[in-house]
């Protein structure tokens, strides 16, 4: 059974000012969503499922069925505020519930071990081969996989970004995750801010960049720590339920193993709009060396 990929695209694009998701950086004019399928499609990926909200589905239609491959399923699920709360009382919460709920809303569409990552973030040609790899021959209900990149490889040129380090045990798994903000370069090397205060961190550092291998037996048990995580936060409205904080857990609890696998691509992404034309000038690299073809869907 092929794996799936989910995009996880609900996001409101505030600090780029716009649906970034569906923005074009290629030479075609192509998102970078669609140099994810493109990808995913070359590594082996049967089935992409969008993580969208109800009211930009049409503007994700409109822009991704026409490009559909022949063979490949595209499928369009919802993370709405009252998405997946069962009993729970519905709340007047603004702030969106966070990854792990994304990956939660994404349950009914998936039954084969799958990828997910973030829609406006490039991972590279080699991270999706080898994650297909991971989900094709050794994902099991207790053993996921992270693809890690170089923090080094992963900053923005305009601005801090957040970043989950990565301690990485001697088998090559994670052990934790710390998550880091406003992480940015200063002086030709990176720091990171906490409570007003400003650390060194190494530049080599393992990273996540919300590239994870999961087997679809996680899905009861992302549940079932969701409605915790409702029950715990009730007085916390800004909290979110990120992928980062279940994964801990169920490390903590010796449920799961996730292995690090080394990325050395370069990640893209476009956090600011400032990034856009950076993001742009990669993408034309990538057509010039022959990584890709001038255009995706009808190559020249």
């Amino acid at each position: 059974m092929k794996p799936s990929l989910v995009i996880l695209a609900a996001g409101m694009g505030s600090r780029y000012g716009g649906l970034k998701q569906i923005d074009g950086v290629g030479p075609g004019d192509e998102t970078i969503i669609e140099y994810s399928i493109y990808d995913a499609i070359r590594a082996g990926f049967g089935k992409i499922v969008f993580v969208i909200r109800k009211d930009i589905e049409q503007a994700f239609r409109d822009r991704f069925e026409p490009i559909r491959p022949n063979g490949i399923t595209f499928s369009y699920v919802f993370q709405e505020m009252d998405s997946y709360l069962g009993d729970l009382p519905a709340t007047d919460r603004t702030k969106p519930w966070g990854t792990a709920h994304a990956v939660l809303v994404a349950r009914d569409a998936v039954n084969e071990p799958f990828a997910v990552i973030n829609a406006d973030d490039y991972y590279g040609t080699v991270a999706f081969a080898d994650l297909a790899d991971f989900l094709i021959h050794r994902a099991s209900p207790t053993r996921y996989a992270m693809m890690g990149y170089q923090l080094a490889n992963t900053l923005s040129e305009h601005g801090s970004v957040s970043r989950g380090v990565c301690v990485v045990n001697e088998q090559g798994d994670l052990h934790h995750v710390d998550e880091r903000t406003q992480v940015q370069w200063q002086d030709g090397g990176i720091i990171y801010r906490e409570n007003e205060e400003s650390f060194s961190v190494d530049r080599n550092s393992s990273v996540s960049m919300n590239f994870w291998g999961f087997h679809p037996e996680v899905f009861p048990i992302i549940e079932k720590r969701f409605h915790q995580f409702v029950k715990e936060t009730q007085d916390q409205p800004k909290a979110e339920f990120f992928i980062p904080l279940l994964i801990q857990e169920m490390i903590d609890r010796e449920e799961v193993r996730v292995n690090v696998l080394p990325c050395q691509d370069r990640w893209y992404g476009v956090t600011y709009r400032e990034d856009k034309p950076m993001v742009q000038a990669a993408f034309q690299k990538l057509v010039d060396d022959g990584v890709y073809p001038p255009r995706l869907w009808n190559p020249a």
